[in-house]
């Protein structure tokens, strides 16, 4: 019998673990390839991360390009992944798949039960609303067309010179540790994502046309949108995911010493993960995935460039505070003002559009959007 078992070994999971640790829980991690390498690249807003996040490489300003170019006096961080998986000594990593999973036990598929004060899922999500990239990565001097030094391109969507079909992606650009820099052919909101082949086909003719060697590795990404929240998990499985963008590890890294402490008093974890105003905004910010997800191919960089021509106090607002209520209708408010009556019909319909349904196990006036 330990305090916690935390199911799913990723930076949700770990970052939670380690948390429940630094409280004095005696803390135990269900996963199943504990000793293999994360592939992934994890990144945020620089001043989205907690004090003491394990940046491996920043930027001082950022880059957007949709209609017109957008320079962001924001830092852009990347996470170190060997750190944001280290665990401390005394988190017992348990190597396994799970099978049934209770408030107060875990079975494993050998047959193993443990047995813990709270169980919390951080296996992940899962949903047809997807974030489909494919990545290589480059020299930073074979980079330079794409991001300059000190730099990130959060977005760029002008079209590649090559596409099989007429949906919006975005080349996304961040440096690496030791000189590298990550390429990303991006399709942000998709039901079903765009399938990996197009992302390839794009991304390969964007390096052709500078005359870059294709490199043989390949990064692949896929994360869900619009996945309901399960009772009692973190991370991902708890709806951290942002609907319209796709980030999540900043969220996690952040709210896991307030998980970690609530646990320890026997507070519910849904009661820190979701207060009501974080709900409400995430209904809202669930607005914004339904109208990506409706908005016709050719409006979508007309969107994003009325979105960053906001000041960037109000970015920020929308993008990263997830309990921020007056900042998100602010923002919203702001971004629906400034649009062209095409855009604002656009924005209207989404929203009556989307569905406001109740899942089981919200509490009374709990509203979760659901794109139609």
């Amino acid at each position: 019998m330990v305090d916690v078992v935390v199911v799913g070994g990723g930076p949700a999971g770990r970052a939670l673990a380690s948390a429940c640790s630094a409280r004095g829980l005696v803390t135990s991690l269900v996963d199943p390839h504990p000793e293999r390498p994360w592939r992934a690249t994890y990144a945020a807003w620089a001043d989205e991360l907690p004090a003491g996040a394990p940046v491996a490489v920043s930027t001082s300003s950022a880059r957007v390009f949709a209609l017109s170019e957008h320079r962001i006096a924001r830092g852009y961080a990347v996470l170190d992944n060997e750190r944001l998986r280290r665990l401390p000594d005394d988190v017992r990593v348990v190597r396994g798949l799970v099978a049934e999973r209770g408030r107060g036990h875990v079975v494993l598929r050998d047959g193993r039960l443990l047995r813990a004060g709270t169980v919390v899922d951080a296996t992940g999500a899962s949903g047809r609303a997807a974030q489909h990239a494919v990545g290589v990565v480059v020299s930073a001097e074979q980079a330079l067309p794409f991001v300059g030094e000190d730099e990130a391109l959060v977005m760029d969507w002008r079209r590649p010179p090559d596409a099989g079909s007429a949906d919006p992606t975005f080349l996304y650009a961040i440096p690496l540790p030791g000189g590298g820099v990550l390429l990303e052919e991006t399709s942000l909101a998709r039901r079903p994502g765009l399938p990996l082949a197009e992302l390839r086909l794009r991304l390969h003719a964007r390096l052709a046309a500078q005359g870059i060697p294709l490199p043989q590795a390949e990064e692949r990404v896929r994360i869900p949108l619009a996945a309901r929240p399960r009772p009692g998990a973190f991370g991902a499985a708890a709806g951290l995911v942002h609907p319209a963008t796709g980030y999540s590890v900043a969220s996690a890294l952040r709210l896991a010493p307030e998980v970690a402490r609530a646990i320890a008093d026997g507070v519910a974890v849904d009661r820190v993960v979701w207060p009501a105003r974080a709900r409400a905004v995430h209904a809202l910010r669930r607005y914004g995935l339904a109208a990506l997800l409706d908005m016709p191919p050719d409006e979508v960089p007309e969107f994003f460039d009325l979105f960053f021509r906001l000041p960037e106090n109000q970015q920020r607002m929308y993008l990263c505070d997830r309990a921020d209520l007056r900042g998100t209708v602010g923002a919203m408010a702001v971004l629906f003002r400034t649009a062209g009556w095409r855009m604002r019909a656009r924005l209207a319909l989404s929203v009556q559009s989307a569905k406001a349904v109740r899942t089981p196990g919200e509490r009374s006036g709990q509203v979760k959007i659901d794109p139609a």
